[in-house]
């Protein structure tokens, strides 16, 4: 697992203008990336560009980085963020190219974990789309794996709020999930 004290160290580097712990940073993160991403992409080669995208992002807007909260969940927003960019992107590509579309995954051509992360984001779709403010602290916490508390510190919301959140998230989540079975 990656150390906050030693990534401190990098930040802090690449701040200093050190080309070298930049890309050392990004070597130490891209697992970490990778992990995030594919628990949203269901096929590799997705998930793998998403990694890219926020490897970049990461790198380009590390300035921005507060000190606020964790780095990782930091990073873990920006993973999750560009993962669901890059699901929206293959919709609107597949609307684009008026590809015919199944209703549901078929499960003979669909491998099961492929299929549930095509629900997960169908459903975290609908979720934004009728409750854009409890997608954030979802994704965060159900997605992320940060905790309650790394959840409030980032979106700088009481905690009380943010459990408010996921708990009206999952249940949305849920009666989306099982009804769509």
């Amino acid at each position: 697992m990656l150390e906050e004290v030693e990534l401190a160290g990098l930040v802090a580097s690449v701040r200093a203008g050190d080309p070298a712990s930049l890309e050392h940073l990004l070597v130490k993160l891209r697992p970490l990336v990778m992990r995030r991403c594919s628990r949203f992409l269901p096929h590799h080669a997705d998930a793998e560009e998403a990694a890219q995208d926020a490897l970049l992002s990461i790198s380009t807007h590390l300035h921005e980085y507060s000190g606020r909260g964790s780095f990782l969940g930091w990073v873990t927003v920006i993973a999750s963020n560009s993962a669901r960019s890059t699901y929206r992107s293959m919709c609107r590509r597949a609307e684009d190219s008026h590809a015919v579309l199944p209703e549901h995954t078929d499960p003979r051509t669909t491998s099961v974990i492929a299929g549930t992360r095509l629900d997960l984001m169908e459903a975290l779709s609908a979720l934004e789309k009728q409750h854009p403010a409890l997608v954030e602290s979802f994704v965060l916490r159900d997605l992320g794996d940060l905790t309650y508390v790394q959840v409030a510190e980032i979106l700088d919301a009481p905690l009380g709020t943010v459990k408010d959140r996921i708990h009206q998230a999952r249940r949305f989540m849920r009666d989306r999930l099982v009804g769509g079975l």
